[in-house]
């Protein structure tokens, strides 16, 4: 009876090198995989945000249904702000189809 129950630390310790080496590696690439596909996922989380956020300054809807004075426009705030957020979701563009190749390089898998 005690030859059929092998403690998993006995086993553990009798691991040859091999073993070792490749649930080292396992376990290395499972926690790079993950935090890199959420890194990813949050380049896109932004990328989807501040979309809004620039769509959302185009809104200039007039104070109530029965005005015909819009709210406060600041013409050269707006197209500041425009440029700003057109530059900063192009980079994010560009660093998330850099990203998503790399991790299919990396991780042998399509994002």
């Amino acid at each position: 009876m005690e030859d059929e129950l092998k403690p998993r630390f006995i086993e553990s310790l009798q691991r040859n090198n091999d073993q070792i080496r490749e649930d080292r590696a396992r376990t290395i690439g499972e926690d790079s995989e993950l935090i890199y596909r959420r890194k990813v996922e949050d380049i896109e989380l932004k990328i989807k945000r501040l979309e809004r956020e620039q769509e959302g300054l185009i809104d200039i809807s007039p104070l109530d249904r029965n005005s015909l004075t819009f709210a406060d426009f600041n013409p050269e705030a707006f197209v500041q702000k425009d440029m700003e957020l057109s530059l900063t979701i192009r980079n994010l563009n560009i660093q998330l189809e850099v990203s998503q190749k790399r991790f299919e390089y990396l991780f042998g898998k399509t994002f």
